[in-house]
């Protein structure tokens, strides 16, 4: 993709503001061009129950509408930009949360949901510390080597979301590290188990209580919110202190998160899908 990572890298020279204007344009765009895609925007949001009314559905859906384009067209400038800009660029006054974490020694798990820019979540911390992200290598080959090299900078490593990925997350942990999880990324089958999301079974990851139990890992939740007007982000981290964060548990923590923004949220993401090979949530009768 040579006329792709060209684009991307022209348009790391943009304003944020800019490529945030252009970003929420072309949210509006694929939210009006696809049917399945406004569909699922729109029930994902009316049944989490965070719209007390009409107005505020609303709102929230126009302002979701217009994050998940800036989600895309700020790429740009996280993957291909200046990384001392990142420190710029992201006010973070909760890194203590991070520290005091650090200092069990047993490792550190960082949770950043599909909420605000996850991905500069990431950079941020990888500019502090030795970070192995887990990630699902995207369906076009042609696109892996233009993520791994928007990812992979500072102590950012890149692990994939199979057996060997997560041997290399457990080395990492062991070694005293950081990684970082997508936890409401729908898993594989035999991966996940079924746990209330929004008051829907949704598909659930067992790895992280799994990597709690074998290493003892510390969990920080963070989400960097897109601030208005490209003025850059706000890091939030809290850390989560259930220990097994089983699939329940874990559901619990990221709904509280999404709930301080949930228009930053993608909501169009497919989190109730059935993945190929699982059996599908018992309901009531």
């Amino acid at each position: 993709m040579p006329l792709l990572s060209a684009l991307m890298r022209l348009g790391a020279r943009m304003p944020l503001a800019a490529l945030h204007f252009f970003g929420a344009g072309l949210g509006w765009l694929v939210y009006g061009l696809s049917p399945t895609y406004r569909r699922r925007c729109r029930e994902n949001l009316r049944t989490s129950g965070l719209c007390a009314d009409k107005a505020a559905f609303r709102r929230t859906l126009h302002g979701a509408v217009a994050e998940t384009g800036k989600s895309i067209s700020e790429l740009c400038r996280v993957w291909f930009g200046d990384d001392d800009e990142i420190d710029h660029i992201v006010r973070c006054d909760d890194w203590t949360v991070v520290e005091e974490a650090w200092r069990g020694g047993k490792g550190l798990i960082f949770l950043t949901p599909h909420l605000g820019c996850f991905e500069i979540s990431a950079l941020y911390g990888a500019r502090r510390l030795p970070l192995t992200i887990l990630y699902r290598p995207p369906k076009r080959a042609g696109l892996e080597a233009l993520m791994q090299a928007g990812r992979q900078r500072a102590q950012a490593k890149l692990a994939p979301a199979n057996l060997q990925g997560v041997r290399l997350l457990i080395k990492a942990l062991r070694r005293g590290e950081a990684i970082g999880v997508l936890p409401d990324q729908a898993p594989g089958a035999g991966e996940g188990e079924w746990a209330d999301f929004f008051g829907r079974p949704a598909y659930t990851m067992t790895l992280v209580s799994r990597l709690q139990e074998s290493t003892g890992a510390a969990v920080v939740m963070a989400f960097a919110e897109r601030l208005p007007q490209g003025a850059g982000y706000r890091l939030h981290l809290e850390r989560v202190s259930a220990d097994p964060l089983d699939p329940a548990a874990l559901n619990c923590a990221v709904e509280r998160i999404i709930a301080r923004c949930p228009a930053q949220y993608l909501w169009g993401y497919n989190r109730y899908k059935v993945p190929a090979g699982a059996e599908p949530p018992v309901t009531a009768a």
